[in-house]
């Protein structure tokens, strides 16, 4: 008996233990479900971008250069200079051109003095023509002496002409020789900075081969950003869109403007039409980029010619708009709507087709197929399975 006791005293000693492993266990319960990880649709904000680079160039850039050959004289304008248009810039050896002005101008004047005494025997010709003409008419003077007059007058009156002719060839002559002599001194033909200075004093410039640049100017108040963007972005993005921009040396500070144009074409169309490379037995295009433009003003000067900058363009944005995970979405149907999984109250999972609008690749706008506090699954490897097809 008492063994019986001493049993009985250690079971129901024991029991409670086993009752509470038992029951942290669960082996009371039935089989649980796996947990899921999921993520409320929430009110907020989004925006959809397409992230860029680009480089930044004046405004309006100008080659200034020699339109006339010689050796550069003087040059009268440094590097970062501040000019206004028509400040001189640079003088050219003008030898040659003054010699050739004297040539043209004696030219002319050899010319004019043909067409004086011309002139005057013409004149001359002239009386004696009619007189004959007057004799010949009163039957007083023969008609080979009439024909002789006016043979004489007709041949000097086209002299008269072609000298008139050469008078006004050689004033052109003149005139272009006296240009040419203009250009040896060299201007500024418009406000700006000398950005970069090409020849030097003493250099001999040959504007018959190619025209020679002397100096560049810019004008930097306003800049110009060209924005390379990809052919897989170049769809949703469209002139008149904002853009915020930043530059290597300052990250934290973004201009903002607003997409001014894109070129039709890539600029390799410029170069070669044909822009294929082949490896080997394969053939592939190089990546394709179109070229996006927009102004920004430049007061304090802090852009400069040639940096590279981190250019967002804003292609869409929404507020207050119910939002649900990107990684929650999966693959998509015919009609471009993404398969979700949602929990319901009961702790059930239920599919939904959702259509959805815009995205920053963590956040998609809810169109359609979620309310508010909807509890989307997010899949196990937290990515969705389309991204590509959005």
């Amino acid at each position: 008996m008492k063994g019986k006791a001493r049993a009985l005293v250690w079971v129901l000693g024991i029991a409670p233990v086993v009752f509470a492993i038992a029951s942290a266990t669960g082996a009371f319960e039935g089989k649980k479900r796996d947990p899921v990880l999921t993520e409320p649709v929430v009110l907020g904000s989004v925006e959809e971008t397409v992230l860029a680079n680009g480089v930044l160039e004046p405004a309006r850039m100008v080659s200034v250069g020699a339109q006339v050959s010689g050796q550069l004289k003087a040059l009268h304008v440094v590097l970062g200079q501040t000019i206004k248009a028509g400040d001189l810039i640079a003088e050219i050896d003008s030898t040659q051109q003054q010699n050739a002005l004297r040539t043209a101008e004696a030219k002319l004047a050899d010319v004019k003095a043909q067409r004086k005494g011309r002139g005057i025997e013409l004149k001359k010709a002239e009386l004696v023509f009619r007189r004959e003409k007057t004799l010949s008419g009163q039957k007083a003077a023969s008609a080979a002496d009439l024909e002789k007059a006016q043979a004489e007058f007709l041949t000097l009156e086209t002299q008269v002409e072609s000298l008139e002719a050469q008078i006004a060839q050689s004033t052109v002559e003149v005139e272009n020789a006296r240009a040419k002599l203009d250009y040896t001194k060299v201007s500024a033909p418009m406000d700006g900075v000398v950005v970069a200075v090409v020849t030097k004093a003493g250099q001999t410039l040959n504007s018959n081969q190619d025209v020679p640049t002397i100096v560049v100017l810019a004008q930097l108040d306003v800049m110009r950003v060209k924005v390379q963007i990809s052919e897989a972005d170049i769809a949703r993005v469209k002139p008149g869109q904002k853009v915020r921009f930043t530059i290597m040396g300052d990250t934290r500070t973004a201009t903002a403007g607003v997409l001014e144009q894109i070129e039709p074409a890539p600029e390799s169309i410029a170069n070669d039409p044909s822009t294929v490379v082949t490896t080997g037995a394969e053939i592939t295009a190089p990546p394709v980029y179109y070229n996006g433009l927009f102004a920004t003003p430049n007061p304090e000067g802090r852009l400069r010619p040639m940096m590279s900058a981190v250019v967002t363009v804003i292609c869409g944005h929404a507020e207050n708009v119910p939002l649900v995970a990107w990684s929650a979405l999966t693959e998509r149907d015919e009609q471009g709507r993404y398969h979700v999984q949602v929990r319901t109250p009961t702790d059930e999972l239920t599919e939904r087709l959702v259509t959805i609008g815009l995205t920053d690749r963590i956040k998609a706008q809810v169109i359609d197929g979620l309310a508010v506090g909807d509890e989307v699954v997010i899949p196990a490897d937290g990515e969705a399975s389309d991204l590509g097809a959005w």
